[in-house]
């Protein structure tokens, strides 16, 4: 399955503000993020476990046990936003 996600803040000055990832089907947020940080470089970098990510399914918050549907819209982002 294919979802979108979007970045913003400063994972958006690192990373660019979207990309289309491909997912096994039944996938959590966990997984997702997991996939993106073994790519390695920028990614690994600032998606780190350990370093503070909050992330949003549908436009919803949500942890990373959330699972993710085909199509979905995926944001991460760091727990402190400017407005």
């Amino acid at each position: 399955m294919k979802v979108h996600v979007r970045y913003f803040a400063s994972l958006r000055e690192a990373l660019g503000p979207s990309e289309e990832v491909e997912l096994p089907e039944g996938s959590t947020l966990g997984a997702l993020r997991d996939r993106l940080i073994a790519r390695g470089g920028r990614h690994a970098e600032v998606l780190a476990r350990g370093r503070a990510v909050r992330c949003a399914l549908a436009q919803v918050m949500s942890d990373e046990s959330a699972v993710v549907a085909d199509g979905a819209e995926v944001a991460f982002f760091p727990p402190v936003t400017g407005g």
